[in-house]
């Protein structure tokens, strides 16, 4: 399990933002990220500014998904992609072996997932969410 430099809810929710994607409540979001099974995080090292994210969840048995994907729009965020996806990926393959994955990802993400093997719609299947309030 990755604890080390979890982002605060706050600086998430900034970073969400920048990347125009949606925002949590504070604690909500803070109850997401304690009930992760890892998160990763890519700083900004001169700042510490947080410019990319992802969090892994799973039931231990057959599925691993990934959430909150975003990485700071600009030239590096493709790279930020695909390390995000690469490192995830890397941990869910050793800890967690023989689970189905599934992302939830900003359609920039598309070519980093595509990159590391992930199928649009496989064997026909489509995924459909439904946002609970």
């Amino acid at each position: 399990m990755d604890t080390q430099g979890r982002p605060s809810p706050e600086q998430l929710n900034r970073l969400l933002s920048r990347c125009r994607e949606r925002t949590y409540q504070p604690k909500r979001l803070a109850l997401a990220i304690d009930r992760s099974i890892s998160t990763f995080s890519i700083l900004e090292v001169s700042t510490g500014k947080l410019v990319g994210f992802v969090r892994v969840t799973s039931d231990k048995g057959l599925n691993a998904n990934l959430w909150n994907l975003v990485a700071e729009p600009g030239p590096n965020q493709r790279i930020f992609f695909l390390v995000l996806v690469h490192r995830s990926l890397a941990t869910i393959r050793r800890e967690l072996p023989g689970c189905s994955i599934s992302v939830a990802a900003p359609s920039i993400a598309i070519g980093a997932l595509e990159n590391q093997g992930f199928l649009m719609d496989p064997g026909g299947i489509r995924a459909m969410g439904l946002r609970l309030r």
